[in-house]
């Protein structure tokens, strides 16, 4: 049964965590955006890997236009191989990483933090070596992850980066919009045996696309890698952008395509996308809360109506996680312990 399974669990767990999250790390996320403020901090680089890297995708928006803070990702071999690190002059550097563990990243923020860098640990282990390299730590209080595919941590790193967005902004509407995300994502898990009766369609799938863009473009890569992990298929994410600069040719009929696309600045411009790629033959599989949209897909999975773009990713990526999830229990694998890989990956 795949209720039985910590996958099962975890995803349903989230938006307990995120309300977790909201109370416990308050006054951290306060007093560090009170510092950020005082400081001249003009660029942010962060250090990741895997799922932690799609949540810093999410950063790159998020503080890009919210904050006005351009965000670079770092080079970690940089650091941990090449040993001739850039300079971080009036740069926060985080390192985000769920267990905190992977020596590259550990390196880049010691290495920042060496240079007399501002630096933070986002990770679900607040005495890491991660977090112990760091100036200051923001706990995901996300329980133990059992499953080896990330899902509750990957959202407790997103609600990380959008308290401390929004008490750098000092956007009291913004925190508003943070505390309905918990009901946002109870209501968006409640399609999951829509979902499951779904993937039986997809079940011999060897290949596919996922297309999001905007604030939804790091969704993309999370679910391409949520798919890539528990069904072992060639998931390629794109955005909707680069997807037309020629990745577009490898359209054919039925081809599976699946568009991440909630509504918001980028909804008008997903619309056009998705009856393009339809026009092709694409099999379109939509996630949004739009029923335009959703009018024009094969199969549809629903959002609830959210409340703004930016916080949009929170709840968009929960239809994917279902879907890669119930995709894989229809193949007969094993959800909690997929093929060849390992909870915590260590990487120098």
């Amino acid at each position: 049964m795949i209720e039985s399974t910590n996958l099962y669990r975890e995803i349903h767990e989230q938006p307990e965590v995120v309300t977790r999250f909201l109370k416990e790390e308050k006054d951290t996320i306060t007093k560090l955006a009170g510092e950020l403020n005082r400081k001249d901090i003009r660029h942010i680089v962060i250090a990741a890997r895997g799922t932690s890297d799609n949540a810093a995708r999410y950063a790159q928006y998020l503080f890009g236009m919210i904050n006005h803070l351009p965000v670079g990702l770092a080079t970690p071999s940089l650091h941990s191989i090449y040993h001739n690190p850039p300079r971080y002059r009036d740069t926060l550097v985080i390192g985000i990483s769920q267990s905190g563990k992977s020596p590259d990243i550990v390196s880049v923020v010691a290495d920042a933090r060496e240079q007399g860098a501002m630096t933070l640990a986002i990770s679900n282990q607040p005495e890491s070596d991660l977090a112990q390299a760091a100036d200051h730590v923001i706990n995901l209080h996300a329980g133990a992850e059992l499953s080896v595919a990330a899902t509750k941590t990957y959202t407790s790193e997103l609600m990380a980066i959008a308290a401390l967005s929004t008490a750098l902004a000092g956007d009291a509407g913004m925190e508003a919009v943070l505390h309905t995300v918990p009901a946002l994502m109870a209501e968006a898990l409640l399609i999951s045996p829509e979902v499951a009766r779904a993937a039986e369609r997809y079940r011999y799938m060897k290949v596919c696309v996922v297309i999001g863009r905007g604030f939804n473009y790091p969704t993309a890569f999370e679910l391409a890698l949520k798919i890539k992990e528990l069904n072992y298929v060639i998931a390629e994410p794109y955005s909707s952008a680069d997807f037309q600069h020629g990745p577009i040719a490898i359209l054919e009929d039925a081809f599976p395509t699946l568009v991440i696309a909630p509504s918001g600045v980028m909804l008008p411009e997903m619309r056009e996308f998705v009856a393009s790629v339809r026009g092709r033959g694409a099999e379109v599989i939509a996630i949004s809360d739009d029923s335009q949209l959703l009018g024009l897909a094969r199969t549809a999975f629903r959002l609830p109506a959210l409340p703004s773009e930016w916080v949009s990713p929170l709840i968009s990526i929960l239809p994917g996680q279902l879907f890669a999830m119930h995709l894989a229990n229809a193949r007969d694998y094993d959800v909690d312990r997929p093929r060849g890989l390992r909870k915590v990956t260590e990487t120098h």
